[in-house]
């Protein structure tokens, strides 16, 4: 949900601006893929798309992250500026998982795109693993799959695994140029319109 709000109030600011914009949609596949526009007609076309994502969620979908990045790369127009809605939970999974999606960053580089990703999270909770001290059962939204646990036994070594992620994904997009950001659900739209205007601003 947020990441679609935060695509919509992107859209809003680039239409004020009068700059053209397309959007991407995708879980193991491209879903939709549309050709940038600046209309009116075209903002609202795309608004309807994620309104019907909204009313429709797709439970239990895989993503495919990699494998999408790599068919947008081709799909658009070079010189684009690609902005990614993502958790990165797919990425994350192994190392293999993890190579591919910087291979798929690559692959956008390598077409000439400027890249931000966005990592949506909940800070609290799937960083600094902020629950009470009590067992709980954790469900995978994508799987189905459940595991139940007690909080404290898992949260140094969840914790560690998170930050050592981290720390490879802030390196690898530092030396592939790629700009990424925290996307907290709390905090709200506006830190995602500041990082966006504060990377065209750089772009000239």
């Amino acid at each position: 949900t947020f990441a679609i709000e935060a695509s919509a109030s992107l859209m809003y600011l680039l239409k004020r601006q009068r700059d053209a914009f397309g959007l991407s949609l995708f879980a193991d596949e491209v879903l939709l893929n549309s050709p940038a526009k600046s209309t009116t007609a075209h903002q609202k076309f795309l608004f309807a798309q994620l309104e019907d994502l909204l009313e429709k969620p797709k439970l239990n979908a895989h993503t495919n992250l990699s494998g999408a990045l790599h068919q947008v790369a081709e799909l658009i127009h070079k010189r684009s500026l690609v902005i990614i809605f993502s958790d990165l939970f797919s990425s994350q999974i192994n190392s293999q998982a993890t190579d591919d999606f910087f291979d798929a960053l690559q692959h956008l580089k390598f077409n000439k795109h400027e890249v931000v990703v966005f990592n949506v999270l909940d800070k609290a909770k799937e960083v600094d693993f902020d629950f009470e001290n009590r067992p709980y059962q954790f469900v995978d939204m994508e799987t189905g799959a459940t595991i139940k646990v007690h909080a404290n036994q898992v949260k140094e070594n969840y914790k560690a695994s998170v930050s050592a992620y981290r720390q490879e994904l802030d390196l690898k997009c530092a030396q592939n140029k790629i700009d990424l950001v925290d996307a907290d659900i709390n905090d709200g739209f506006y830190p995602i319109l500041q990082a966006y205007l504060i990377k065209r601003q750089k772009l000239g």
